[in-house]
């Protein structure tokens, strides 16, 4: 009896080994295919790319994009500066050189210095170490209404000064710069231009010559301005360089002239560079360092004009045709983003004192 038990364990065992034997040689299972990744690009409002481009870097990638959209630069830079410990996003993109130093103070980026940033002109490179990578720039500068100075039969303005002139009072609209980035581009230019000692006189000129103050762009260039449409008298406002063109191009060829010029004498524009940085702690962090190197690629560069009406860094991106309505200073006043970050508030709080009390 004990070696009939003997011979059954040994039997059980050798069945053990030979199905152990047999699975170690089954097929291992065959993985679940998975869904694309989704990658979050928090933005300022005003971010646009086409839908067929978007679409390609999907393709290219098994990738979902979803763009968070968090207000103008200034508010969408707060939200990410106050999240950096559990980011809401992979990627960042819209902050501009007003706001470059203080998101490199934060923090709040990874470094990663994409395959083409050997093709981007030095003078938009303003971190070395790319955790901000510029991709896109435009000059805030004087547009006036052409229709109007020559039924005045008055020169447009040319310079800064020209504004605070008697024949150009109560011509003139500008943003508020506590509430607008135009408006604050705009104070920076009569920083650069005037100096920190004496950018406030030319503020005081400009108040008792009639200036205008609204609270944001879309208010002073639709609703304020003589061309607007919507009854506005202001024969001068505030806006962008690339203004003239955007105006042929939404007029859906109606238009083969722009209504406006633009004022872009030395010192009259401030230059906006926009960056993409991957931001710390991403979900996607790969996925956002290929974002940087498409926002960088040719179909990318090529798209921003007629989407955002801003120039791409890349110097070989062609333009689109209504571009030759969009120009660029030769000279734009210069502020360092060191100079901005320290003095903005500082700067915004003495305007208001000034302009607005």
């Amino acid at each position: 009896m004990f070696k009939l038990k003997l011979f059954a364990l040994a039997a059980l065992a050798l069945i053990a080994l030979v199905l152990s034997a047999v699975e170690g040689c089954a097929p291992a299972p065959i993985a679940t295919p998975t869904g694309p990744r989704e990658l979050v690009v928090m933005t300022h409002d005003s971010f646009a790319a086409s839908d067929s481009v978007i679409k390609e870097f999907e393709s290219a990638n098994n990738a979902k994009i979803k763009i968070l959209k968090a207000g103008d630069a200034g508010a969408a830079l707060n939200k990410a500066i106050l999240a950096k410990n559990n980011p809401l996003a992979d990627a960042f993109y819209g902050v501009d050189n007003t706001f470059l130093s203080r998101a490199l103070k934060e923090s709040i980026f990874d470094a990663y210095k994409p395959a083409s940033a050997s093709k981007i002109p030095a003078e938009f490179v303003l971190d070395s170490e790319f955790r901000a990578t510029p991709v896109d720039y435009g000059d805030v500068c004087l547009n006036y209404d052409r229709a109007y100075f020559q039924k005045k039969n008055l020169a447009p303005p040319q310079t800064l000064d020209n504004l605070i002139k008697p024949a150009y009072k109560s011509l003139t609209v500008v943003e508020n710069p506590a509430t607008s980035s135009p408006g604050l581009a705009f104070l920076l230019a009569t920083v650069g231009s005037f100096g920190k000692d004496k950018y406030l006189d030319y503020w005081k000129a400009l108040r008792a010559n009639d200036v205008l103050v609204t609270e944001g762009w879309e208010d002073a260039y639709y609703a304020k301005s003589s061309w607007g449409g919507k009854g506005g008298d202001r024969p001068i406002v505030v806006s962008y360089a690339t203004s003239p063109a955007a105006e042929v191009f939404f007029s859906n060829g109606k238009l083969t002239e722009p209504p406006t010029g633009n004022v872009i004498g030395e010192g009259v524009c401030f230059r906006q560079v926009e960056f993409v940085g991957v931001l710390k702690g991403a979900k996607n962090p790969d996925l956002a360092r290929r974002f940087v190197d498409f926002m960088l690629s040719t179909k990318f560069q090529e798209d921003i004009p007629a989407q955002m009406f801003v120039f791409p860094v890349l110097p070989d991106a062609k333009l689109p045709d209504f571009y030759k309505f969009a120009e660029t200073a030769k000279k734009p006043a210069i502020v360092s983003p060191t100079d901005i970050d320290a003095n903005r508030d500082a700067w915004i709080k003495a305007w208001t004192e000034v302009v607005l009390r």
